[in-house]
């Protein structure tokens, strides 16, 4: 995931409603959003080349989603970021004591975000700084930088989240963030942040959705996991260009 918007309580239907863009090469193997066959009750799209996940869920109304953070001077060594989410969902911990455990750990994973969440609490933890916040009630957003850093694709998906969450709750096609999610447009270069990749690449990637020959958007994805446990989770999934592959939409039951 390279850019997320979250609503944590911020709704009396719905506990979490997410919504955010993987981006990827296009050359990396992985498998569309389906419950998993060796994880009894995650479902999720996979990393067919680490075997973890960008983002899932669990039968028991738990999230995981996981980005980079965008540091050129960092090491990219250390074990696959993925494996961070898919950890949890297989795991029986809930969000902060998972985020406790992990946290002394964290530094043997390349640059994270992780954004874990269960039934009542939810925990940002990160290795760059090594770090763990619960955040507030209300919406919140994640690219690849700190938690709700100010990058402009953030603040507009953060904000048309808001916006659908006092217009169109009952939009389970969610048809606003999945526009929200395809904005390709640019932003002017005085609100583009400096990570050390130069202009070209900032202005590239400056978009919520991001086409490109080798390197893009590969995935939309839209949670909504209501106060019983269950929900709903859509994922659209493209290819290079941002030609479209295909989608997915499964129901999940009410927690037992």
């Amino acid at each position: 995931m390279c850019v997320a918007a979250f609503a944590w309580n911020a709704h009396p239907r719905w506990r979490l409603v997410l919504a955010g863009n993987r981006d990827e090469f296009h050359a990396r193997p992985s498998a569309p959003l389906a419950r998993w066959p060796d994880a009894p009750g995650v479902y999720g799209g996979r990393d067919l080349a680490a075997g973890g996940t960008w983002l899932g869920v669990d039968a028991r109304g738990r999230c995981a989603l996981v980005t980079n953070v965008r540091d050129p001077r960092a090491p990219q060594d250390g074990a696959s970021r993925g494996l961070l989410a898919s950890d949890y969902l297989r795991g029986d911990r809930g969000a902060l004591a998972h985020a406790a455990a992990l946290l002394p750990g964290a530094g043997g994973y390349r640059p994270f975000n992780l954004l874990l969440f269960d039934a009542v609490a939810c925990a940002w933890v990160s290795n760059r700084p090594a770090i763990i916040v619960r955040p507030a009630d209300g919406v919140h957003v994640l690219s690849n930088a700190e938690l709700d850093a100010p990058w402009p694709k953030a603040v507009a998906l953060g904000a048309s989240l808001g916006g659908w969450l006092e217009e169109e709750p009952e939009d389970t096609g969610f048809h606003a963030l999945f526009a929200a999610l395809a904005d390709d447009a640019p932003w002017p270069d005085a609100q583009l942040p400096d990570t050390g990749i130069g202009l070209e690449r900032e202005r590239w990637l400056s978009a919520a959705f991001i086409r490109g020959a080798d390197y893009g958007t590969r995935a939309s994805t839209v949670i909504a996991l209501d106060r019983a446990g269950g929900g709903i989770i859509v994922e659209r999934r493209w290819g290079p260009q941002g030609v479209a592959l295909g989608s997915t939409r499964l129901t999940l039951p009410a927690a037992a």
